[in-house]
């Protein structure tokens, strides 16, 4: 268990939104430390609530992370492609990539490890997983089986040459037939578990393209020049066309009932690390994307 010391530079900020500002410790992570007693001012345990003085000490017992290792499990996938170097999959909605805290098994990369060895350059956690897509999200991803292919496919996409295209369904009809989001994406300052655009954040670039206008929304197809965390999430919402279904970046009251944002992964291509073969795949719309669509299509449902 390791201790952080701070030492509070002005008075009046509340404890746990001190602590927030001041740490890599979330808010709510910091509140719950001090409910449990492990964080102190001045040498005396603290509520969350306490209001600091010009100079209090403030020490905080942070817990060791729980050890986490991904353990194989026979879980149905829709594998692809498979050779001895990659396997692709097609991954539903609603299965987590990796195992986190409070996802530990049910994976992605708990049925991958059932079914065949992976590289381990990610380590227990994350083995062979070259690139992500959300929980929510359905489609394409290309797992490294040995270390040689995870490094020349992580080359690539760093090089953005892998390609990488998604149909999602937004909000709003988008009059440009075309257009592309150059925004930087980083961390959100406040909100921990959201990215946001922020200046001096990392590189991201989407490109879309209209295939269907449907009233007051819109069928999309985005290609990924760059693959921040929630890339197309957050660039479509900055643009006013936020993903239908996104509890996060979304709007708060959807009209459709969706089990999360409505956004899959098409087409995956890149070259095989060990051929040298350019190779591209294709996964059809889900059963849940195309039921959406349908009500969309219909006559006097908008």
């Amino acid at each position: 268990m390791d201790d952080l010391i701070l030492t509070a530079g002005e008075g009046g900020a509340r404890l746990d939104k001190y602590i927030a500002d001041n740490s890599e410790i979330s808010r709510s992570y910091a509140a719950r430390l001090a409910g449990d007693g492990m964080v102190t001012v001045n040498g005396k345990a603290a509520d969350k609530k306490t209001r600091l003085t010009a100079g209090d000490i403030v020490r905080i017992s942070v817990p060791e992370p729980e050890t986490l290792a991904a353990e194989p499990e026979d879980i149905p996938l829709d594998i692809v492609y498979e050779d001895e170097s990659v396997i692709v999959v097609n991954k539903p909605q609603g299965m987590v990539v990796h195992p986190a805290p409070g996802s530990a098994s049910g994976t992605l990369v708990n049925g991958l490890l059932f079914h065949c060895t992976l590289s381990s350059i990610n380590g227990v956690i994350r083995p062979g997983i070259v690139h992500r897509i959300d929980k929510d999200t359905s489609g394409l991803l290309v797992v490294a089986k040995t270390n040689a292919a995870h490094e020349a496919l992580a080359a690539q996409l760093k090089e953005h040459k892998a390609l990488r295209k998604y149909f999602a369904i937004v909000h709003g009809n988008i009059k440009e037939d075309e257009g592309t989001v150059d925004k930087p994406i980083g961390r959100h300052p406040v909100d921990r578990k959201k990215m946001a655009i922020i200046e001096g954040g990392r590189e991201a670039v989407t490109h879309y393209r209209v295939i269907e206008r449907l009233g007051q929304y819109t069928l999309v197809e985005c290609i990924l020049e760059t693959g921040r965390t929630h890339q197309i999430r957050v660039h479509m919402a900055s643009i006013a066309h936020p993903v239908l279904g996104d509890p996060v970046y979304g709007i708060k009251k959807e009209k459709y009932k969706t089990n999360g944002q409505l956004l899959h992964a098409a087409t995956l291509g890149f070259t095989h690390p060990v051929t040298g073969e350019l190779m591209e795949f294709h996964a059809e719309l889900p059963d849940y994307f195309t039921a959406v669509l349908e009500k969309l299509r219909k006559p006097g449902s908008l």
